[in-house]
């Protein structure tokens, strides 16, 4: 977690996005990356507006995005730790995940509104895009959250596709904040299975990816996003971690996201790893 991208437009789940990213840079030795993008429809219309004015329009968000930064920055900033920012023009979820890839960015630490109801379905929020389809973890919150990081809740599907790879990011960050890692299955009417079972999986899971300082957990709910709240609130867990599909478009309507539902309407950190499948789109 060296190089951590903070997306960021000035608001406050942003701002607190920002101090925690802070907080593991500091103790990665790391660096942070503040990026604004200004979206298209806040600019101006091609219609009424000349080149030149347009072109003031553009400076004048540059200029206040700088004043922004340097705002922010002043008032946060920790000793030891760079921070770089940067501004562009475009759809910010696109230019984000241009982002990550152009400056091979470790970690996204993103703050969210979260969304709810027809825009959550229809059109999501960023942060949700950017847990979709992020070649590296991705950090959701809605509010700073001061360490230590003590507590880190593993919801198990027990899926095995594309899975070894999830695992060695979530050990890695086990190991980073040096956490206990809580093993559940949510038991949901739809997809029951007895305790005794699901703790043998979960025992043998844990057994064959080596894992350490673990507990292996059954919680009952009626919905799976449900459960995993509830149960994180019932330990006191600080973050959840979850592994996500790449589903898009008409799929992804169809087949949901477990995990992209829970970073709608936690409050607490949730660390996201897309998985790649046969769903996701090209």
């Amino acid at each position: 977690m060296k190089k951590i991208l903070v997306p960021c437009d000035f608001s406050e789940p942003a701002i607190e996005a920002f101090r925690f990213a802070l907080d593991v840079a500091a103790q990665s030795n790391g660096s942070v990356h503040l990026f604004y993008v200004a979206e298209p429809q806040v600019l101006s219309d091609p219609v009424t507006m000349s080149m030149d004015i347009e072109q003031q329009f553009l400076n004048d968000i540059l200029a206040n995005s700088e004043k922004e930064f340097k705002k922010i920055t002043s008032k946060y900033s920790r000793k030891g730790v760079v921070v770089a920012t940067g501004v562009e023009f475009g759809i910010p979820s696109r230019k984000i995940l241009d982002y990550i890839i152009d400056n091979s960015i470790d970690l996204v630490v993103m703050g969210s509104h979260g969304a709810t109801g027809l825009r959550e379905i229809f059109i999501g929020s960023n942060a949700e895009k950017i847990v979709r389809k992020a070649s590296v973890p991705v950090l959701v919150l809605k509010n700073y959250v001061k360490g230590p990081i003590k507590n880190i809740v593993f919801p198990n599907t027990f899926e095995s596709e594309n899975i070894h790879e999830l695992m060695t990011k979530i050990k890695a960050l086990q190991d980073f904040f040096d956490a206990q890692l809580h093993l559940v299955r949510i038991n949901t009417p739809v997809n029951f299975i007895s305790d005794s079972v699901i703790l043998e999986r979960l025992r043998n899971f844990a057994k064959y990816y080596a894992l350490k300082n673990y507990t292996t957990n059954v919680f009952n709910n009626v919905s799976e996003e449900g459960g995993i709240l509830k149960f994180t609130k019932s330990i006191q867990g600080e973050l959840v971690a979850m592994g996500t599909h790449g589903r898009t478009g008409i799929k992804h309507l169809l087949t949901g996201s477990i995990a992209e539902d829970v970073v709608n309407h936690s409050n607490g950190l949730i660390w996201t790893y897309a998985l790649k499948d046969e769903f996701a789109d090209a």
